[in-house]
């Protein structure tokens, strides 16, 4: 039971406290005076949740915080739950237990990750959460009779909201979901789900189809491998019966080019050594005449050298005495006798010696002028005579030097070397003409090494006698072709037998996939099952929730009918087609619902919501509150609602009283009634003000 409210700037109200007793309490007042925000108030408190748009429309304007207080008794205990809300959003809650006066915290806050949980808590110790207590506790502007007039069908949607039927389709729409990820679990893991099963068991017939078409093939493609690579195998033993030929072939070309390589320096070195045989021979063969006259030669130089020394002698002395003479002479000049006397000692001479004779020493100087010009004329042509000798010696010299050089000592060494000339002459020819084609016998006898590769190369060409080259290369020609055409044989019998292969894994893979899906399509139909046996809305487990549900309702309902006294004995409710439908009874005949009273209808209407009310638990806090429950009611029916709140005052539930919070702006309707707590709610500048009447 909620025994007091407070509100502080919360909504229309600036400072409200009400306090709640047993029985019925009304709350008068024009629209907009604040008495739906006690609603608001209650709910906010306990569970956080209102009406309004937001959190912070429920501030108060002109003000930055707002709290809603409720105390509540439960059981035998009284609990205090409060909650405020600031103009930044920021809110805060906390619920006590009032033991002795004193207020004992019991939760806070709604950090649910840590385990903390204002609601949860109340939730816990109420028995409701907020859904369920609206539809329990709290009837809404124009739901009192609408639970009598409504159409089955809308009945029965409210029954099912009663019940938590809606649960149920959040449980099947959570199957699904555990249905959907588990085909995409299965999917994920196996490529497939179970839908697929059709399609995997066409994809099997399609490989079987796939791998009968193909063997033939595959055994047509074998024969023809296998005869392939029989005539393969024959051009391959050809081919190595003549590979070696063909080795051989090369061998003799490689020796025909180095017999060539070998004449052809062979006859370059013969030629070398011909060329230099004849130089041999013309340096050597005019030597003789002039190496065998070096010794008189020599002798004749030598007579010759001294004859030019003595002729030199003989000028010299010559030269001398012209000298003398012609000092004598310029003596004898003075010495002239001068009329028969010595002009030095003047005695008479009768004649001078022949040295003092003027004519004398001239014919002497004569006579050696002469000697010496007949001297020079000898030694100008000993000395002409000895260049043309010493000429003639260098040549001798030469000659000699060259025959010691190429080791000449006779003509008839000359001979034997222009026979040997004349020998190699005929032995070689032009080497520019030397080839591999032909011609090589007559180069076999330049030397033994060039005989010896000529019989090689005999020997060779014998060992290849009949072998057609030309042949040889066709047959590797064929041998390639071949080769080709069963690798293209195998490609194709390659690409064949994997096709089967792959075909065979898949049907494998396929048939083990679809085991285990058959598996799963086995567990997907027992869900499917349970979805239609449990969670659907018009299912055994629901239709038995919603009897079940009826028949509680019903006899509750019967329960608040006896107590009211009214002539309705009992009233039940049944399902029927799929429809919810009302019957009224006195004693056991059945009354037309639509022929009952204001009053009897109302008793109805309220005995079914407090069947209602007790199938959801609200007996934890014992309380209903009728939000403009006289809308839509006439005279007749209002005053009905009145003595039936009258009575039902005075009932008393399974925990308690109950107790009815009244909201309402048709205060007149309770003028005469046995209501004692009716409170007013006008609005004014400072808020809204509430007084009891």
């Amino acid at each position: 039971m909620i025994t007091s409210v407070e509100l502080g700037n919360f909504i229309s109200h600036s400072e409200t406290k009400i306090d709640f007793e047993e029985g019925v309490t009304v709350f008068v007042g024009h629209n907009g005076a604040g008495k739906s925000s006690i609603i608001d108030a209650i709910t906010f408190a306990l569970f956080g949740e209102h009406t309004r748009k937001s959190n912070k429309s429920l501030i108060r304007r002109g003000t930055s915080q707002a709290y809603a207080k409720v105390n509540f008794m439960l059981n035998g205990r009284q609990y205090q739950a409060e909650r405020k809300i600031d103009s930044k959003g920021t809110l805060g809650a906390q619920l006590f237990e009032i033991r002795d006066g004193q207020a004992m915290p019991i939760a806070s806050g709604e950090r649910k990750q840590f385990g903390e949980s204002m609601t949860g808590e109340i939730e816990s110790r109420i028995g409701l959460d907020f859904t369920k207590l609206k539809v329990a506790s709290i009837v809404q502007q124009g739901e009192l009779n609408s639970i009598i007039k409504a159409k089955p069908k809308e009945f029965k949607e409210l029954l099912n909201a009663i019940i938590g039927i809606d649960k149920l389709d959040i449980a099947a729409g959570n199957l699904k979901i555990v249905q959907k990820n588990f085909r995409q679990a299965i999917q994920q893991r196996l490529g497939y789900d179970d839908t697929h099963i059709d399609m995997l068991n066409k994809e099997i017939i399609t490989l079987n189809d796939e791998i009968k078409s193909a063997e033939p093939q595959k055994m047509q493609l074998q024969e023809r491998k296998e005869l392939e690579e029989s005539e393969l195998q024959k051009i391959k033993q050809k081919i190595e019966t003549d590979s070696p030929k063909e080795t051989i072939l090369v061998q003799i070309e490689q020796r025909k080019s180095e017999l060539a390589r070998y004449a052809r320096d062979a006859i370059l070195l013969i030629q070398k050594n011909i060329s230099e045989k004849e130089r041999k021979i013309q340096a050597c063969q005019g030597c003789f005449e002039y190496a065998d006259s070096k010794g008189i030669l020599e002798s004749t130089l030598q007579k010759t050298e001294i004859e030019i020394e003595d002729a030199g002698k003989k000028i010299q002395e010559l030269s001398k005495q012209v000298a003398i003479l012609k000092e004598h002479e310029v003596l004898a000049k003075k010495l002239q006798l001068q009329d028969g006397k010595c002009p030095v000692c003047d005695s008479t001479v009768d004649h001078l010696k022949p040295i003092f004779q003027i004519e004398h020493l001239i014919q002497e100087q004569k006579n050696a002028e002469s000697e010496i010009r007949t001297f020079e004329q000898k030694k100008l042509e000993m000395s002409k005579e000895k260049k043309e000798t010493s000429e003639k010696l260098q040549k001798a010299i030469i000659a000699k030097s060259t025959l010691d050089a190429h080791f000449i000592q006779s003509m008839g060494q000359i001979e034997a070397i222009r026979a040997e000339v004349e020998a190699q002459k005929t032995q070689i020819r032009d080497p520019s003409t030397v080839n591999t084609e032909g011609g090589l016998l007559q180069f076999a006898s330049i030397d033994s090494h060039a005989k010896t590769l000529y019989e090689t190369i005999s020997d060779l060409e014998k060992q290849v006698f009949g072998f057609n080259q030309k042949e040889f290369e066709k047959l590797k020609i064929d041998l390639e072709q071949k080769r080709k055409e069963l690798s293209q044989i195998d490609q194709k019998y390659g690409a064949v037998t994997e096709k089967i292969k792959r075909a065979d894994e898949r049907i494998t893979k396929i048939n083990s996939i679809l085991s285990e899906l058959g598996l799963v399509k086995k567990y997907l139909l027992q869900i499917d099952d349970i979805q239609t046996s449990v969670y659907d809305r018009d299912g055994p487990v629901a239709t038995s929730l919603r009897s079940w549900a009826l028949m509680t309702i019903s006899a509750k309902a019967s329960e608040y009918l006896d107590i009211l006294n009214t002539k309705i004995h009992r009233v039940d409710l049944s399902e029927k087609a799929r429809d919810i439908t009302i019957t009224c009874y006195s004693k056991n005949n059945p009354i037309d619902i639509d022929s009952l009273s204001g009053g009897e209808q109302v008793s109805v209407a309220l005995s079914l919501r407090l069947g209602m009310a007790h199938l959801l638990g609200a007996s934890n806090l014992n309380f209903i509150i009728l939000d403009e429950p006289t809308t839509h009611l006439d005279g007749e029916r209002r005053r009905a609602l009145v003595r039936v709140l009258s009575q039902l005052s005075d009932i008393t539930g399974v925990t308690g009283p109950l107790q009815f919070i009244i909201i309402t702006h048709d205060a007149e309707i309770f003028e005469d009634s046995s209501v004692e707590k009716i409170y007013k709610f006008e609005s004014s500048v400072d808020g809204t003000k509430v007084a009891l009447l």
